[in-house]
């Protein structure tokens, strides 16, 4: 039985690093706004100026979205790329990820106000 199950989780383990995984550029210091393709590909454009680290990408990230929105735009939600992470820009704050299939975690929250803080920088209501 033990024998059994051991087989089966080094199966599902093996299946498992089959799995494709989409993974952006690791270029140090440059920060992307990704955008998907009609055809399912990613489009990586770079943001200008270089980035010192993800938050000041994600800031970057944030501003260019803000700015978009004030002219008329409608893309609540962004993705960009840092130093081979994902950074998605959402309306609980932002979050990272080493693949688009990865589990997402968070790198900033948003406060009241709807700026972005380090987790438990701000004190609980």
């Amino acid at each position: 039985m033990v024998r059994n199950l051991l087989l089966l989780g080094a199966a599902l383990i093996a299946l498992g690093a089959c799995t494709k995984r989409t993974v952006p550029p690791g270029d140090v210091g440059v920060c992307y706004m990704v955008q998907p393709q009609k055809d399912g590909s990613l489009k990586y454009n770079k943001l200008p100026g270089a980035q010192s680290d993800l938050e000041h990408c994600a800031a970057a990230l944030e501003a260019m979205r803000i700015r978009f929105l004030s002219l008329g735009g409608n893309q609540y939600e962004i993705t960009g790329a840092y130093q081979g992470n994902f950074i998605f820009l959402q309306k609980e704050g932002i979050f990272t990820a080493p693949s688009l299939e990865a589990h997402r975690y968070v790198a900033l929250v948003r406060t009241g106000d709807g700026r972005l803080a380090v987790p438990g920088a701000m004190p609980r209501q």
